[in-house]
């Protein structure tokens, strides 16, 4: 890396002053939650991997030096493989995480849905006010991945993903797995893995560190 592109003195230290801060507000996220999924501890501990990372790749830069923090990289987290060495079959695993940001655009979606399906005056019953009753008609007429591709559209905001594809000798037999689909999958043979996550998206590294040190002043 040229002398151009290094981060000044004064950048490196204010990405370490953004770590002390990050690591403040996840603290005092932590000491108030109000459960096991708060969201304002996620955001702290999603604020806090930007900050560690952001300061870590600047030290770096400037300095020729490493920190202890880590942010886990996706094929660490796998055990080594222990699958067939030429797999006849494969299962490809999926998990999408979605937040329903917008309930009426939801719902209203899903009405649309089921009064152009229904053939009576009761299909608006199918739905109501219920989102759990909209979710049900939207992943029953849409694949996944077309929803993945419209989720604002439905009223959903994406969240961590992420796609194993694992190796096997054979298919399984008809019906074998569908009482308990996600049981049988085995770390060992998945052959790759692909996670989109906020915490791992680098080009909003920078962006992230100012708006923490815009929140600091």
């Amino acid at each position: 890396m040229s002398d151009a592109a290094q981060p000044t003195a004064a950048e490196v230290r204010a990405a370490a002053e953004a770590v002390k801060v990050a690591l403040d507000r996840h603290l005092a996220a932590v000491e108030h939650r109000t459960g096991e999924d708060d969201p304002a501890v996620s955001e702290a501990f999603n604020a806090l991997a930007v900050a560690a990372e952001v300061y870590d790749e600047r030290l770096y830069n400037r300095y020729d030096e490493v920190t202890p923090f880590e942010i886990p990289d996706p094929d660490d987290s796998l055990p080594p493989y222990n699958g067939p060495e030429e797999p006849n079959a494969l299962s490809v695993l999926i998990r999408r995480d979605y937040a329903v940001v917008e309930p009426q655009r939801l719902l209203a979606q899903a009405q649309r849905i089921a009064d152009a399906d229904g053939d009576d005056d009761d299909s608006g019953a199918v739905v109501g006010s219920s989102v759990h009753a909209a979710l049900g008609v939207l992943f029953g007429e849409y694949e996944p991945d077309e929803i993945a591709s419209r989720h604002k559209e439905f009223g959903l905001e994406e969240g961590d993903s992420t796609l194993w594809v694992a190796a096997a000798d054979d298919l399984p037999e008809p019906g074998e797995w569908l009482s308990a689909p996600f049981d049988q999958a085995d770390p060992q043979q998945v052959v790759c893995r692909f996670d989109v996550s906020a915490v791992f998206d680098e080009d909003d590294l920078d962006q992230d560190l100012d708006d923490l040190e815009e929140q600091d002043a």
